[in-house]
């Protein structure tokens, strides 16, 4: 496969990491629409959100297993499909238990879309090009914000929340018509004689824990912002639905540019711990922006933090998964990125439920945004120790060719 990367393969990788985040985007950004509809909490809202990532943080090493062993083409069934059938029961549900269901069903599609996406750059992509290729494929998931967060309350004005959900749905089933035929052929593994086979070692580097360890606490900061950005921003500074979405939109475009800048920061040579500290460090300045912002009521503070957080937490992905693919052989790339996406799924599951549950019991979002800060902090020091692992002061070079 090493020879058939190009533009329409890499445009097949960023729709499937953009797939699975398009119904938590959609959730988020007609979030009050939805609330008022269905007479729900705040709490009951971010359980939306944390519901979906418990799904997928429980089925992550387990699908990251099976990414090695099917085709990718039976995997882009799984994040396409899957997600359309979630966002086709969204638009029919009819109460909120409905939704949670339609919420629980997404969840595997975005557990292994990270696994599919970097087993098909690590076989079909020459070393040397793969870090540039991983930030652009993690941008997917802040284009998905963008269409996301522009798509669905404008459907909404026209046909609702529920048919911005079924209109979605028609969008990823035309996407995955397209990555199916865009896929380049399935490596053949050769098979070798049980009896001639080493021992099989299933322990992951200390490295890969702690990557995930650090995708946990930015995931649970980052989701909690994605879900609840449109909210605050017209709770406490009063815009309106659209520009609710569109400052969730906003923070989409800068993570797009983040992610691709980080990507390309690592395909130079620089650590990635260096680049881990830098993103959290920018993540705590981007939470403490926004927390000024509800305390003064001052729009250019939001719009500030917007920009911090685009260009921080949104880029971490780029980092962690690139790691993956340099502290695992080729055969383990799956199984290792389903690891690393437990930890991330388990936090994008968390953020959201605490931020819910500080914003019911306070009346506002001080104690959320403070809570937030405190996760990129614990990325801080997950950060150091993984500067002093053994392989961490190294520059995150590319695996070398198989």
């Amino acid at each position: 496969m090493r020879s058939t990367s190009g533009p329409g393969l890499l445009f097949v990788l960023v729709c499937a990491m953009g797939a699975g985040p398009v119904m938590n985007y959609g959730l988020s950004a007609t979030s009050t629409l939805i609330m008022a509809d269905l007479g729900i909490s705040e709490t009951q809202f971010g359980l939306l959100a944390s519901t979906c990532f418990a799904s997928a943080a429980l089925s992550s090493m387990s699908l990251g297993r099976l990414s090695d062993r099917i085709t990718a083409r039976s995997q882009l069934a799984i994040i396409f499909g899957g997600t359309a059938l979630a966002l086709v029961l969204m638009a029919v549900s009819g109460n909120y238990l409905w939704l949670l269901a339609a919420v629980l069903l997404s969840g595997p599609a975005q557990a292994i879309s990270n696994p599919t996406t970097n087993r098909v750059i690590s076989h079909a992509v020459e070393p040397a090009k793969r870090p540039g290729w991983m930030g652009i494929k993690q941008s997917g998931v802040q284009a998905s914000q963008l269409f996301s967060s522009l798509f669905f309350p404008a459907a909404a004005l026209v046909a609702g929340w529920r048919g911005a959900a079924a209109g979605a749905a028609v969008v990823l089933a035309l996407l995955l018509a397209y990555s199916w035929t865009r896929l380049p052929p399935e490596p053949r593994v050769p098979s070798t004689p049980k009896a001639e086979r080493g021992p099989v070692d299933r322990r992951f580097p200390a490295t890969v824990w702690l990557l995930a360890a650090f995708a946990l606490f930015s995931g649970a900061g980052m989701q909690a912002t994605n879900v609840y950005l449109p909210l605050f921003a017209q709770r406490e500074l009063g815009f309106s639905l659209v520009m609710g979405g569109v400052a969730a939109a906003a923070a989409g475009v800068v993570g797009v540019a983040s992610r691709v800048l980080w990507g390309r920061r690592m395909a130079e040579g620089v650590r990635a711990s260096t680049l881990l500290l830098i993103l959290a460090g920018g993540a705590i300045v981007g939470a403490g922006l926004l927390l000024a912002a509800g305390q003064t009521g001052n729009p250019l503070l939001l719009w500030a933090g917007v920009l911090f957080h685009g260009a921080s937490v949104l880029g971490v992905n780029v980092v962690v998964m690139a790691g993956v693919l340099r502290e695992v052989s080729q055969q383990r790339v799956g199984a290792a990125s389903g690891a690393v996406s437990l930890g991330m799924y388990a936090g994008f599951a968390a953020g959201p439920l605490a931020m819910g549950l500080l914003l019911e019991f306070s009346g506002g979002f001080l104690g959320g945004w403070l809570a937030i800060g405190g996760f990129y902090l614990a990325c801080v020091g997950i950060g150091l120790a993984y500067r002093r692992a053994g392989s961490s002061g190294r520059a995150l070079k590319p695996l070398p060719a198989p």
